[in-house]
């Protein structure tokens, strides 16, 4: 069991919310979590963050995505908690390098998603490039509401599982 895993088992449940809480950016989902405990390792982790994430009702989906910053912007919203920032940061560095051009594209598609969608655009965006990012960007844009919802509550799951392996690594 990793050391992080071991210590947050044991921690009182309001710190064990506030500990795990950047992982996801839902309350109910990180009360979901502590509620969970002990778990034992990884992988066990993992699933339950699956579970807890497709039991919650959807103000908790659109609350997890408030916690993100939008995709080619660097300030976080003001409900991002530090550590979740930081993530987000590192989770859209192939974007911040991206050249003007495409820089201004997305901003317009994302401004142009809120418009349809009234929340931002989610998208797990480690590994991708700007043009891949802009590509599913465009895709998305033809979803239903119905649809694009599930897929967004399914990127957030993906980025929620990349966050809860870097926690574990302290």
């Amino acid at each position: 069991m990793s050391d992080v895993l071991s210590r947050w088992n044991i921690l009182p449940v309001a710190a064990a919310v506030d500990e795990i809480l950047p992982c996801c950016g839902s309350r109910a989902w990180a009360d979901g979590m502590v509620g969970r405990r002990p778990l034992p390792d990884e992988v066990a982790l993992l699933a339950a963050s699956d579970e807890t994430w497709r039991s919650l009702a959807e103000s908790d989906w659109l609350e997890a995505f408030r916690s993100h910053s939008r995709i080619g912007e660097s300030q976080a919203p003001k409900a991002a908690l530090p550590r979740s920032a930081a993530w987000s940061a590192q989770e859209q560095q192939n974007v911040a390098g991206a050249d003007d051009f495409v820089k201004i594209v997305l901003a317009e598609g994302n401004r142009e998603y809120e418009r349809r969608f009234s929340r931002i655009f989610i998208v797990c965006a480690t590994g991708k490039s700007p043009a891949e990012i802009l590509k599913i960007l465009q895709r998305r844009m033809k979803n239903d509401e119905n649809t694009e919802l599930q897929e967004a509550s399914e990127q957030q799951r993906q980025i929620t599982q990349i966050r809860l392996k870097k926690w574990l690594q302290g």
